[in-house]
């Protein structure tokens, strides 16, 4: 069963490679969906697929990337999208 999941990423989380990694280890999980830098420098995620995939998604955020630090992760559930593929957003 396909879920919807929105995650906010607080930390040092800009200029380091977060979104494009974040694509990777979606990709790699099958989940589809967008990562995007916000204004107040935080990075949202929307994913969607299994619950057991958007939990290591989710574990994964914890840490990001090598030059990331997180300080929080926030992650809400939603209404499925339907994306068709995952993708960087500007």
């Amino acid at each position: 069963m396909t879920e919807h999941r929105t995650f906010r990423i607080h930390g040092r989380v800009q200029g380091v490679f977060f979104r494009q990694s974040t694509r990777q280890q979606a990709q790699a999980l099958g989940l589809t969906g967008y990562a995007r830098n916000n204004p107040d420098a935080t990075v949202t995620i929307e994913a969607e697929g299994p619950a057991a995939a958007l939990d290591t998604l989710e574990a994964w955020c914890q840490h990001g990337p090598p030059a990331a630090r997180v300080d929080k992760v926030e992650a809400t559930s939603g209404p499925v999208q339907g994306y068709p593929a995952f993708e960087v957003q500007r």
